[in-house]
């Protein structure tokens, strides 16, 4: 995965905010998640097709993290999130 790497949300499942974090529901498995802090913005920037590098320009604008640590984030996030079959990673 690098800055260019294209980020496209494959499965829209029903998300409810509760004070600032998500409760994540995919029906179709019965599994939830909970998304907090950075988690919550990353889902938030990746519901209309983007890059690893724009999120990256975004959550640095946000936060004061150095690039390596954020991009680390990004990444394990996102893997996550490709594992569940949430997204695809190009």
């Amino acid at each position: 995965m690098d800055k260019g790497t294209k980020v496209t949300l494959i499965k829209h499942i029903d998300v409810t905010d509760m004070a600032g974090d998500k409760v994540m529901i995919d029906f179709e498995t019965g599994k939830y998640f909970m998304l907090r802090g950075t988690a919550v913005d990353i889902w938030d920037n990746i519901q209309t097709e983007t890059t690893v590098g724009e999120i990256l320009n975004k959550m640095l604008e946000m936060y004061e993290v150095d690039e390596a640590t954020c991009l680390a984030g990004i990444e394990k996030f996102l893997k996550q999130l490709e594992d569940a079959k949430f997204i695809t990673l190009s």
